[in-house]
């Protein structure tokens, strides 16, 4: 039987929670040099928040919320917002309560949304003002009393509390709660319900216990080896004084696991930037001094190809690590020349893995698009008869983790597809060489990656079945410079369609337009069609199976000759 194995893991105390851990725990993995930074800094004004007035800020909000709301044990509360100086305080203040977080995408439309809150259920709504009408259409769309809404900041003229009036209204008054404390064993409540596609369909909640950060934070400290001697500190991915920008979002596990509770474990200060935009970050790079980069590929693209890139000095930064999606060889070797006293590195996880399962070796070597275990992890390639595969034999990744996530929250269905026998079935073919390094090489699982986002095929697919016109469809990804793919529909037309566009190339314009705005006014900015190609029927199994690789081979060879229509391509 062939396994391949990352090193034995230290043991991780089961009784803290999340914040309990990463602001107050001892573990040895953590650096000696823990707390000699602000732990927060935010990008536009740059405002720092150190570790005893982010305790404080929790602590208010935490007491406003049990007075105010009764917040308590199992109650949900959704963050619809982008990155956010308060994010954290949001998170934790609920968490002391004994509360569960469910995270939301700001790009959300209000059908996405609705369907995240009728799926979780959550008792409040923290939302940022930028999104507010989407917040207040969901919340009156699933009963939700718009009193429950809380603001990330204040708005003029809006009756909603905002955060910092509930900070200071908390911190007035004699503290009302009491905060979570947790037995041996009992970190594995659920801290997190975190949207993920699992392998199809609409989004699954993903249940996210404590000790799951907690473990999958030690796995990437340990392999880290901070506090080993015998490593040089210029050598070592972290250091005093580090600073990581933080441009991934917080409400996605990378985000949120990796670079914002990660970095704070590792005494890493987090600049928080609302939204990447490629100047701003430049600047805030040279501003802040920024040593650390969590990136996902489209950024690095830009890194690269981007002639304002030359005007700033980034010699601050000397990790950039890439994940959501592979980053080729070619794209690797162009940030180096753009970084060169850089390490560049990549790591692979899933949200149903909590969150990290390999990372980038830590000798500073350029190194090919490969990444090894996490310490703790064991996982096997299966191939597609089901046996094991050995070393560089391609196959589905089955991986076995101490921070596996719980499930899928009320989805027997779903969660008894990827938790088989103990085993997470991710939907990656890989391939494990030698040194026991692991390359993605495809997805099995037939999710769509676009700029690091998760789009299933499958709910485009029945969306657009819901078109008067369209009687069968088969959505694929399709490969795209910036975004690294976009979702492309394979229509066919119902007979009256069919009929209408007969010979007529503006109305067959027509038809392909309206289909596609029947995706844009109802789906997230990132899944919206690239373009549609009108067919007599799409390819499938006996069995009735959509057959995507099929397709996909077939786009690609319709975009070199120049035959497939692209309406809409990312621009660099």
């Amino acid at each position: 039987m062939t396994e391949f194995q990352g090193e034995p893991m230290l043991p991780v105390q089961d009784d803290l929670t999340i914040e309990q851990f990463i602001l107050d725990g001892q573990h040895p993995t953590r650096p000696r040099w823990y707390g000699q930074r602000p732990v927060l800094v935010e990008e536009d004004t740059g405002r720092e928040v150190s570790s005893d007035e982010l305790r404080a800020r929790i602590h208010g909000l935490t007491n406003a919320l049990k007075i105010r709301w009764d917040i308590g044990h199992d109650d949900v509360v959704c963050i619809y917002s982008p990155n956010h100086i308060d994010y954290l305080v949001a998170l934790w203040a609920v968490h002391r309560l004994g509360g569960i977080v469910s995270t939301s995408n700001p790009m959300y439309t209000m059908d996405e949304l609705t369907y995240q809150l009728r799926l979780v259920k959550p008792r409040m709504l923290m939302v940022h003002p930028s999104v507010l009408p989407v917040a207040l259409k969901g919340a009156q769309a699933v009963g939700m009393p718009l009193d429950r809404i809380v603001l990330f900041e204040p708005l003029s003229g809006s009756p909603h509390q905002n955060i910092q009036n509930l900070v200071d209204f908390g911190l007035r008054e004699v503290q009302q709660y009491t905060p979570l404390r947790l037995g041996p064993g009992q970190a594995k409540k659920l801290a997190l319900l975190l949207l993920s596609s699992g392998t199809t369909g609409k989004p699954k909640a993903v249940m996210i216990s404590h000790y799951s950060i907690n473990v999958n934070i030690v796995q990437i400290a340990q392999h880290l080896r901070l506090n080993d001697e015998t490593v040089p500190m210029d050598s070592k991915l972290y250091r005093p004084g580090s600073v990581t920008l933080a441009i991934i979002p917080f409400y996605h596990a990378y985000g949120m696991h990796k670079l914002l509770f990660g970095s704070i474990f590792f005494g890493s200060t987090v600049v928080i930037s609302p939204k990447f935009a490629l100047e701003r970050t430049l600047q805030s790079i040279q501003r802040y001094k920024v040593t650390h980069l969590c990136t996902v590929p489209p950024q690095v693209l830009l890194l690269c190809k981007s002639p304002i890139v030359a005007k700033y000095d980034l010699s601050s930064v000397y990790f950039l690590q890439c994940g959501g999606s592979p980053l080729s060889a070619e794209l690797q070797e162009s940030i180096v020349r753009i970084l060169p006293k850089c390490t560049i590195g990549q790591g692979y996880g899933m949200t149903e893995a909590a969150t990290g399962i390999t990372y980038c070796q830590t000798d500073g070597r350029l190194r090919a698009p490969g990444s090894v275990l996490l310490p703790g992890i064991v996982a096997r390639v299966v191939k597609a008869d089901g046996s094991l595969a050995g070393y560089n034999e391609p196959g589905e990744l089955y991986l076995k983790t101490p921070s596996a996530s719980l499930g899928y929250l009320n989805n027997p269905t779903a969660t008894a597809e990827t938790f088989v026998d103990g085993w997470i079935r991710t939907g990656d073919e890989v391939v494990v060489d030698e040194r026991k390094e692991v390359l993605v090489v495809d997805r099995i699982k037939e999710l769509i990656k676009v700029r690091g986002f998760q789009v299933a095929p499958s709910e485009l697919e029945g969306h657009l079945l819901d078109h008067a016109d369209v009687v069968d469809v088969c959505v694929i990804g399709i490969p795209d410079d910036y975004s690294v793919e976009l979702p492309f529909a394979f229509v066919v037309l119902s007979p009256r369609a069919q009929e209408r566009i007969k010979g007529s190339l503006e109305e067959t314009s027509r038809a392909r337009q309206e289909i596609m705005k029947h995706v844009s006014d109802h789906k997230a900015a990132y899944k919206r069609l690239a373009g549609i190609q009108f067919v007599d029927a799409v390819s499938k199994n006996p069995s009735g199976k959509l057959l995507r690789r099929v397709l996909r081979e077939e786009a690609k060879e319709l975009l070199k000759r120049g035959q497939l229509v692209v309406t809409t391509k990312s621009k660099l």
